[in-house]
Order: C-alpha cells, then structure tokens, then sequence
C-alpha cells in the first residue's frame, strides 16, 4: 500500500517476523513541519498490559489491511509524546481548519509512502457544511491551514468513530496519552453510560480532571451511572464542598448507597464494597438466578454467585441466609428453589475488616467475592477480588509502564 488512511490503522494487530502478534496501532505520530507535508516517524502500539510504546516506521517491513509486520525490535519503554510530534488520531481528527476560505473539519489524514521507509501526510479528507447533509472531500495537506496552536471545542465525533469498539479500559488507556483539554473534550463527548464505564478505569487524577470540566448536572448523571463505590472512590478525590453539591444533585436513591460507602474508611471492605451484587429471596428459583447472572452489565466476579437473602432485596437487605454459586446452578434442576442450594460454609465479614484481612479471607477460601454484612446481619454489599487489587496496588499502578 502506498497510500493509507490512518484512522483505518486504529486497532490493526502488529506481527513480529515469527508472526506472533506482539500488540495493536492506536495512534499515528507524526512531526508537522510547516509549509512541508508531515513526516511519520511510527506507531504508537499498545502491547499487554495495557502498555503503549514507540514502533518506529524504519521498522516496518509491510502495512496491509488487517496486519502490520516489523522486523521483531521493539523498545518496550512507555511512549511519550515529544514536543516535536503530534498523534495524528487523538489530536487531529475532528480539528476545524481552513481549506480555501472556508472552514472544514478533518475526518482522516492519509499517509503517503516515498521512499521504502519514508512516509509523508500527503491528503486531508475534510467535511463541508453539517454531518448529515454535509460533503466529504480529499484535499491536499498543502492547501489546508490551521492544524498548529491549541484550539477549542475541537470535537470528537471522528475520534470516537475510529475507537468505537475499545473497552472501556483500552479508551481509558487511549485518554490517559491525550493532552489534558483535549482528553476533557474526547470524554465530555462520550454518552453518559460510556464515560462512567471510562471514568471507572481512569487514573485518578484523570477522573478529577474529566468531571471537574463537565456542567454540574451531567456529572451528577454520569456519577448515577457508575458503580455505587466507584463513584464513591471519585468524590473522595474531590473537594468536600464539591463532592456534597454532586450528591446533592444526584438522584435521591442513586446518592443513598454512595453516601453509605462513603461513611466507611477507604481502606475497609465497607469502603471497597460494592452495594449492587445479585441478590434474591429463598423462594427464588435456579432459572431465576440464572436469568439475574448471565444479564452482560455483570462482571465474572458479580455473577460468580448470587446472595440470599430476606427481603427487601436492596442493600441493606433483610437478614442475610448464604450464597449460592454460580458452578452449583447450574447442576440444579432450574426449578429448584435457592434456598436449598445455599452454601452456608460462606461467612460474611464485617465492614471494618482491612484490605489485608479481605486479601488473605478470599485466598483462604479460594473465592472471588465474600458478602458483608452488618451487626443486625443484613447484606450490605459484597467485595470483589478485583476491588481487592485496586487497593492493594500502588495507586499510580494505572500509569506505569
């Protein structure tokens, strides 16, 4: 290929020469020199875990549709973006330029190859006019201006298109390498659904920055749409005065289970808990629970197993009977009642037990998730393994390479 789209690029796997694939493209880096066509100086590749580093385009030995080849040599230390250079997807898409007097927004770039290992910004494709009854054109880098200087309200609807599929912890990652107005304005552009899954996987800093630049009340809806403590891990991040005006804004009862997490040190399975696990009566049926597990907003460490419990089903729930495991389920006839598939060897914590104590309970037993409960022994929540290792990690563990 000698000439290539490079949104088109964006989560093509990368082979080494055994073709073993070593990652994914997320970015383009290119270097803008001026009145002269930018110069490619490589891809921005995301190899496991969740580490970005630099594939240089002397490196490249073929580009196709679905597969790019290196030559096997790869400095596996974190990419940073030098003053000199620009990610041509995170920071040029949906840019508003000038072409021939009129403005137009940028919805790709196509690089072009020189020599065997040179590749220039050679064309521009630009949208006239609105997104529905606009014109798309392909224009010549030389005869569009305005890609240097900040600019505002740039926008994100090109952006988004291209990492439409990511998971959110892949379009965490993706925002993390963005300048800070511009990673603001890729995550304001996100529905509310989205950018709570996002914000969950943000660094913390990130997850300040991102919801201190929205309007009050679509943080407050944003917050309603994350986890209970997720939600409650930020506003801890936030200043007290602020995070009371977004409870405040919040709904009444999205705000109740927050404000209780929030009574319980960060550090203790009150804190880490999360106060939405699957809950149902005795008198529920195997089918039923199944039906409650296999819904796809539940993570593996929720479905894992379902919590009984006297009514209300709502945490704090009536008092707490045991657990009923997921593998245990399904070897019962869907009929069956829960309440005589429970697992009374399961004892619940408190929620003042420390991280440690959670750690070394969920090792003992082999199990990814334990109920919590309170002196009146109502389920109040369950804690996770995987809220478990966010507290046991550093809490930079996010950001480094």
């Amino acid at each position: 290929m000698d000439r290539i789209f490079v949104a088109r690029l964006a989560g093509v796997a990368v082979f080494d020469p055994a073709g073993d694939q070593i990652g994914r493209i997320r970015d383009v880096v290119v270097s803008l020199r001026g009145p002269l066509l930018p110069r490619v100086h490589g891809f921005v590749v995301e190899v496991q875990p969740r580490r970005r580093v630099f594939l240089p385009v002397t490196r490249i030995t073929s580009i196709e549709a679905r597969a790019v080849i290196f030559t096997g040599k790869l400095n596996m230390r974190r990419f940073e973006c030098r003053d000199t250079e620009t990610l041509a997807i995170g920071e040029m898409l949906d840019r508003t330029v000038e072409y021939r007097g009129e403005r137009v927004t940028v919805q790709d770039l196509a690089m072009e190859r020189t020599r065997p290992s040179d590749w220039l910004i050679a064309k521009v494709a630009v949208r006239r006019g609105s997104r529905r009854r606009g014109e798309t054109l392909i224009v010549g880098w030389e005869d569009v201006s305005g890609f240097t200087g900040v600019q505002k309200d740039q926008g994100a609807a090109n952006l988004l298109a291209v990492f439409e599929a990511l998971r959110p912890a892949d379009l965490a990652n993706m925002l993390h390498e963005l300048p800070s107005q511009r990673m603001a304005e890729v995550a304001a552009a996100l529905d509310d659904d989205r950018l709570a899954d996002v914000l969950e996987e943000l660094p913390e800093r990130d997850q300040v920055l991102v919801l201190s630049r929205l309007h009050r009340d679509r943080a407050a809806d944003v917050l309603e749409e994350m986890g209970p403590d997720d939600a409650a891990d930020l506003l801890q991040e936030l200043p007290a005065e602020q995070a009371e005006g977004l409870l405040r804004l919040m709904v009444p009862e999205e705000a109740a289970p927050v404000r209780r997490l929030l009574s319980y040190r960060e550090d203790t399975a009150g804190g880490m808990m999360t106060t939405e696990p699957v809950v149902l009566p005795p008198t529920a049926t195997v089918a039923e629970a199944l039906a409650h597990i296999r819904q796809q907003e539940q993570t593996p460490a929720i479905a894992a197993q379902v919590y009984v419990a006297r009514p209300p089903s709502e945490t704090p729930t009536g008092r707490f009977l045991g657990v009923a495991h997921f593998q245990r389920l399904l070897r019962e006839p869907p009929s069956t009642l829960l309440g005589s598939v429970i697992d009374i060897t399961v004892d619940p914590i408190r929620p003042e037990f420390t991280v440690a104590e959670v750690a070394a309970y969920l090792a003992t037993y082999n199990l990814v998730a334990v109920p919590v409960v309170d002196e009146l022994g109502r389920l109040l929540g369950a804690v996770t393994v995987d809220d478990v290792l966010d507290h046991m990690l550093p809490d930079d563990w996010r950001e480094r390479p």
